[in-house]
């Protein structure tokens, strides 16, 4: 008897679906449950979670099923139903999925709601957005429970950073903001002033060059690189002559959106 028991309960467990063995799920409201008790007709029923968290079982009558992993349901159900059944044995199998989601807004992207119908990380969900690459990546950040779990998306999605990757949770949400000003302007001793569009990996010397390089007052050790850091201003130096000369690379400085290139001009 005992091996008939073990045997079925190996069984039930690999034909159960991978989103119910995952520990970390929790049942929410609206999800669609198949509770099956081994050997009692009357104890085997679909159900759905009712808003306020309850499910009805035949002779217990309502239980909390809402934020319980289907493995704690599970043992729950088998301890109260020993009172009516020996030795149950209790299955809950997730049919159906409706409450596990992840909030994305901000002017950013298309505000939406994903659906978690499987385990799905950050940089998962981030690919799946086609406004993406538009967005101010620095300035987003992913929202658990109120708190922000996650900032500056820029390193995960940009620079490959997987250290920064996490996995979504329900009720998650993502706001993305719009990246306002997407070009680098490049003023002064130049011989073409403009403003040019962002690319990623823009370096300075890029700019120079894409606005006709230094013209003949140029003082190529005097160039500064002004830069917003939300309320804050930063001034980079470069020195252009270091580049060309000895080859520090070290002077051609990765511009960012935004970014003001000023070329000086020499006194004489």
């Amino acid at each position: 008897m005992k091996l008939k028991v073990l045997l079925l309960s190996v069984f039930l467990i690999t034909c159960m679906p991978l989103f119910v063995l995952a520990a970390d799920y929790q049942i929410g409201e609206g999800d669609s449950l198949d509770i099956a008790v081994w050997g009692v007709k009357e104890l085997n029923f679909p159900v759905k979670v009712r808003p306020d968290g309850k499910i009805t079982v035949p002779g217990l009558g309502e239980v909390v099923a809402s934020g319980m992993a289907p493995s704690a349901l599970q043992a729950h159900l088998a301890a109260r139903l020993k009172e009516l059944v020996k030795n149950p044995i209790v299955t809950v199998t997730v049919r159906e999925i409706t409450n596990s989601k992840v909030y994305i807004f901000g002017s950013g992207v298309k505000a939406a709601v994903y659906d978690l119908s499987r385990r799905t990380t950050l940089l998962q969900l981030l690919c799946t957005l086609p406004d993406v690459k538009t967005a101010d990546l620095r300035n987003s950040y992913l929202l658990r429970g109120g708190q922000k779990v996650k900032t500056d998306l820029y390193r995960l999605f940009t620079l490959g950073d997987m250290g920064q990757d996490l996995l979504l949770e329900s009720n998650d949400s993502l706001f993305i903001p719009l990246l306002t000003d997407r070009s680098v302007y490049v003023l002064g001793a130049v011989n073409t002033p403009k403003a040019i569009e962002y690319r990623e990996g823009m370096k300075v010397m890029e700019a120079i060059l894409e606005s006709g390089g230094f013209n003949k007052f140029a003082n190529q050790n005097e160039v500064l690189v002004r830069r917003k850091n939300g309320a804050q201003e930063q001034s980079l130096e470069v020195k252009a002559k270091k580049l060309f000369k000895d080859g520090d690379l070290s002077q051609n400085i990765e511009l960012k959106p935004g970014d003001y290139v000023l070329v000086k001009e020499s006194f004489f």
